[in-house]
């Protein structure tokens, strides 16, 4: 039986975790939870690894969850799995994380492409968070991010209705980043990845930290937040190789230092 989670490495500084139950569209069982979490922790833990990109195959990125699993859960059963700590575990990732987006990304799927930073999605891609249709709600937080990716009443509409939308719906709303053709999700996402892969780790790891604790903070919290993170990287050598490369017109070679 084939692995449920691949992991890859298509170029250097670029870790890639491919979801691969094709029999299943892709559906997230605890399982494929339980390893997403765990490469992301283990790639997030690896200095070799620099940007992450986190995909499924041509015809899913992931479907959803896996509801024969949880059919018959009841609220006990439910809480021992504890999903949420492994959503957290995935969204804490401290490197940039890129979904590549063919297919479906439903329910879970539009949750887990939701909890990475960018978002690159194929043409055809379909999104939406269905879960009022099984008698549920959102629960790896769809009725969360939705709303801060696209505002309330475009967020209310596609979760109150279960309705799913195309990708360039996504693209138009903000909750997409590029939009581009099916066959170059994966690639196009790659490019990326390796692009902010060449970059001062540093800097990534601090713009990142900025901008998701200054979304949800008052502005001059976040405003004070940047002002520490430019200050605290004015004491790298990856500040220093950046500026000297530039006066000097070379490439930088960043070291992560």
């Amino acid at each position: 039986m084939a692995d449920s989670v691949l992991i890859e490495r298509p170029t250097e500084g670029v870790g890639l975790i491919r979801i691969n139950r094709p029999e299943a569209r892709n559906a997230l069982n605890m399982e494929v939870r339980k390893l997403i979490a765990k490469h992301l922790t283990e790639m997030g833990e690896d200095d070799a690894i620099r940007c992450i990109v986190l995909t499924g195959n041509d015809k899913s990125f992931a479907a959803g969850a896996d509801i024969k699993e949880m059919a018959g859960a009841g609220t006990i059963e439910m809480l021992a799995r504890g999903t949420h700590k492994l959503w957290r575990t995935i969204a804490a990732c401290p490197k940039p994380v890129i979904a590549a987006v063919n297919g479906f990304a439903l329910g879970g799927g539009c949750e887990l492409a939701m909890t990475c930073d960018i978002i690159v999605a194929g043409e055809s891609a379909k999104f939406g968070q269905p879960e009022v249709k099984i008698g549920i709600i959102p629960g790896g937080g769809g009725t969360q991010r939705l709303p801060r990716a696209v505002g309330k009443y475009k967020a209310m509409r596609y979760v109150l209705t279960g309705d799913l939308f195309s990708a360039k719906e996504a693209f138009d709303m903000g909750l997409v980043s590029e939009l581009v053709p099916d066959a170059e999700v994966e690639k196009r996402a790659v490019e990326m990845a390796k692009q902010i892969a060449e970059l001062s780790p540093l800097a990534i790891q601090q713009a990142k930290e900025a901008v998701l604790r200054g979304m949800d903070a008052a502005l001059d919290t976040g405003l004070a937040l940047e002002t520490k993170a430019i200050q605290i990287l004015f004491s790298s050598q990856d500040q220093k190789e950046g500026m000297a490369a530039f006066i000097e017109k070379r490439k930088p070679k960043f070291s992560g230092r």
